[in-house]
């Protein structure tokens, strides 16, 4: 599961690259220095919050899927209180182009949450691990 599990993260990711590469190239265009420092501080938080979380659910798959659904479902929450920090210091700075970060941050978003369940259905990823076919003689008979 954790090989297909590093797939799916490897093609979501190169997928976001580009989509980042994109989002700063035209914040830069249109807007200026402001867009790029702020496409660029959207990409910023996007790697951030999403390497968090691989690296949080990719170490717990290792011990189990109840580890798994824990760290996924506490990395979350700790997700959503450090954007609600980030986006208050952020407020009123006037440095960078706060659309061209929020902009940035969505569609990025949205690549990686579209690439991983794209990824995900085309290499047939199971959610559940079968179990193993068991060695004990009654086991086979069916009783």
């Amino acid at each position: 599961m954790l090989a297909k599990y590093a797939i799916v993260v490897r093609r979501a990711g190169a997928l976001t690259a580009i989509a980042a590469a994109i989002m700063v190239a035209v914040c830069a265009a249109l807007v200026g220095a402001k867009g790029l420092y702020g496409a660029l501080i959207g990409v910023a938080i996007v790697t951030v919050f999403f390497g968090l979380s691989v690296l949080v659910v990719g170490r717990a798959a290792r011990i189990s899927p109840q580890a798994m659904m824990v760290a996924a479902l506490v990395t979350y929450l700790v997700k959503i209180v450090g954007l609600a920090v980030v986006v208050s210091i952020l407020h009123g700075m006037t440095a960078f182009s706060d659309r061209c970060l929020g902009v940035t941050a969505i569609v990025c978003i949205l690549v990686w949450c579209a690439a991983q369940a794209v990824v995900a259905i085309k290499i047939k990823m199971l959610y559940v691990e079968p179990e193993q076919q068991s060695h004990h003689p009654a086991a086979r008979q069916g009783g």
